[in-house]
């Protein structure tokens, strides 16, 4: 029925938090006198900015809201007008609704952010790894 609505506040959130990172971000590359269309290092010294990486979750709740409200328009359970839900035009409906946010769409926002935190661990550990095989290179080289 709204599912989707929950990663659709999530994302919400999250956008405006990227949004602040990024801020943040390029303040601090402006005071280090670094060119800030080129947002390469950051607090983390090198690889991926966190700004991009949290990037990632805003693409895919974005993303995945957008589908799910799609497949809902596809079934006739959100229309142009209001009250916009269907299950808002029946007040019977309404518990079910919402107990479907709290589950199913909570659940589907919880997954979709676990997969990202899975995608930092996979960054992090390739990240590791060019700067060791990065100071291996320099440790030959010298």
């Amino acid at each position: 029925m709204a599912c989707f609505t929950a990663p659709l506040a999530e994302a919400i959130i999250v956008t405006i938090i990227k949004k602040r990172i990024e801020k943040k971000e390029k303040a601090t590359l402006s005071l280090s006198g670094k060119d800030s269309t080129k947002i390469a290092e950051t607090e983390n010294h090198s690889g991926i900015p966190f700004s991009r990486k949290i990037g990632w979750l805003t693409k895919m709740l974005w993303g995945g809201s957008f589908l799910l409200a799609i497949e809902h328009i596809w079934h006739g359970e959100v229309v142009p007008w209001a009250p916009f839900l269907t299950a808002m035009n029946n007040p019977a409906d309404i518990q079910p609704m919402l107990m479907e946010i709290a589950t199913v769409g909570v659940t589907m926002a919880l997954l979709v952010t676990a997969v990202w935190v899975v995608m930092l661990a996979v960054s992090k550990h390739l990240e590791n790894r060019k700067e060791k095989n990065s100071a291996c290179d320099k440790a030959i080289e010298g």
